[in-house]
């Protein structure tokens, strides 16, 4: 008797039919290892480009401090979600700095300094799309998690 439901994939293995883990977040969370998420280095290396940025991008005083502070959170942010993969507050906050990257420039008042302005817009919109994901594979994982 079968006490729960399955499926069959397409290499013969049972698997569970609800709850499955999705092939897609298994390769990206890579079981939630330390120093293993490729999109937590992509983060990394965001803040650490912006957090530069000023020395090769024309600027202004308030768009090279601004860059300078939002990329030494992002770059630090990122680490800790490198040694804690499965901290949800992590993630938030790094989607939140994507949405501070990206409006910065209307809000600090460097939209005219266009190298700069462009910088932020994409920084802002890469780190927070690697934000977003990050939560929903914690979010899966964990959901995984307690399913099992």
């Amino acid at each position: 008797m079968l006490d729960r439901a399955v499926s069959q994939d397409d290499t013969g293995v049972d698997r569970p039919a609800y709850g499955a883990t999705d092939p897609q977040v298994e390769r990206w969370s890579v079981r939630m290892k330390r120093w293993t998420h490729p999109q937590d280095f992509i983060a990394l290396l965001a803040g650490i480009y912006a957090f530069l940025s000023p020395i090769w991008t024309t600027t202004t005083s308030k768009a090279t401090t601004t860059m300078i502070v939002l990329g030494i959170l992002t770059a630090g942010i990122a680490a800790v979600e490198l040694a804690r993969p499965d901290l949800l507050p992590a993630e938030g906050a790094t989607a939140l700095l994507g949405v501070l990257f990206f409006i910065s420039p209307w809000v600090m008042d460097f939209s005219g300094t266009h190298p700069m302005a462009w910088t932020a817009w994409i920084v802002g919109a890469v780190v927070f799309l690697i934000g977003v994901a990050d939560l929903q594979i914690t979010r899966s994982h964990r959901g995984a998690a307690t399913t099992s």
